[in-house]
């Protein structure tokens, strides 16, 4: 009798563990996996504040530079590119990752271009409004930059975390998947050439 409750005991404690083991191991990877999706909403949130900047900058320099028009329509169509591609987070791999990036990138063109043309305006370099919306910009640029190094290292930790044994295992039969990061803009690893 007692080697029959011995036996049943063995066998509770022997589930008890692996029910922990493998709730414990899921509940990890749900926790991660939603830190990285808030980290990409933080993302998302510092984009959109950009994109808000884009037309009252827009409309600044127009107010100056009527015959820029067409550098002024190109920031607002990069503008209207960017802003129409919304990533869900749970569908987000490299090649949505990539294209966001792409769209971005076209966005950040046309605003050289824009700051480029401004330089040819003295009286819209000394203006109190512009001055006030490029230090905007330029902060929520810093924004953008913190923010897409958070998703990074939120991302690196869940991939990581999902990659290594026993849990990739685990992440498998759950349908936990690698998330994609942000790489350098194509360009950025060469210096720009300065002349004088």
């Amino acid at each position: 009798m007692s080697k029959k409750w011995i036996t049943i005991g063995i066998i509770i404690v022997a589930v008890f563990l692996i029910y922990n083991f493998f709730s414990g191991k899921y509940n990890n990877m749900v926790a991660m996996e939603e830190n990285v999706n808030t980290q990409w909403s933080n993302v998302e949130t510092q984009y959109q504040r950009r994109y808000d900047l884009i037309p009252n900058l827009v409309n600044t320099v127009k107010g100056f530079a009527e015959q820029e028009r067409e550098v002024l329509t190109g920031v607002t169509e990069a503008r209207a590119k960017a802003s129409s591609i919304q990533i869900d987070p749970a569908n987000l791999n490299e090649n949505t990752l990539q294209q966001f990036q792409q769209a971005q990138g076209q966005l950040n063109s046309a605003l050289s271009r824009l700051l480029v043309t401004v330089e040819r305006y003295p009286d819209l370099k000394s203006n109190q409004n512009f001055l006030e919306l490029q230090a905007q910009l330029e902060g929520t640029e810093n924004r953008i930059a913190v923010s897409r190094q958070r998703f990074n290292a939120a991302a690196q930790e869940y991939n990581t975390y999902i990659r290594s044994f026993p849990n990739n295992t685990l992440a498998g039969m759950y349908g936990f998947d690698r998330k994609p990061l942000f790489e350098a803009d194509q360009g950025a690893e060469s210096a720009p050439k300065v002349e004088f």
